[in-house]
């Protein structure tokens, strides 16, 4: 069992910035794919952002492609996800699962197999 926790999420006016931070206590993420996913009020949960740990790759929803940057340390304890130039759209609970067994970088929720409790983020007007 993989414990995730994830922190950095705050208030802040559009324009602003907020790091947002996962760690799993005791665990160093040396394979697989770390992700951030956020879900809104009344709405489905949607990929952000996913960083591959083998060679680093990364992959981003259209939507935050110039404004997030999703990386990791080098000794793979943490992932975090940099926002900038935020929108009350970015508006949700943030969350960094993982998927620890695959190669390729899925979008869909279904295929992270360890989720923490999420960080909100709201970004006002």
């Amino acid at each position: 069992q993989v414990q995730l926790v994830e922190s950095g999420g705050g208030s802040v006016q559009a324009g602003g910035s907020l790091r947002l931070s996962c760690a799993a206590p005791g665990r160093t993420f040396g394979s697989g794919i770390m992700g951030w996913f956020r879900q809104a009020p009344g709405r489905e949960r949607e990929f952000v952002a996913a960083i591959r740990w083998s060679g680093g790759y990364t992959h981003y929803r259209d939507s935050v492609k110039g404004r997030f940057t999703i990386s990791g340390d080098s000794a793979g304890y943490m992932a975090y996800l940099e926002m900038n130039s935020l929108k009350p759209e970015d508006t949700a609970v943030y969350y960094c699962p993982a998927d620890l067994r695959s190669f390729y970088i899925e979008t869909e929720p279904t295929a992270y197999d360890y989720w923490g409790r999420g960080t909100q983020v709201t970004v006002s007007a």
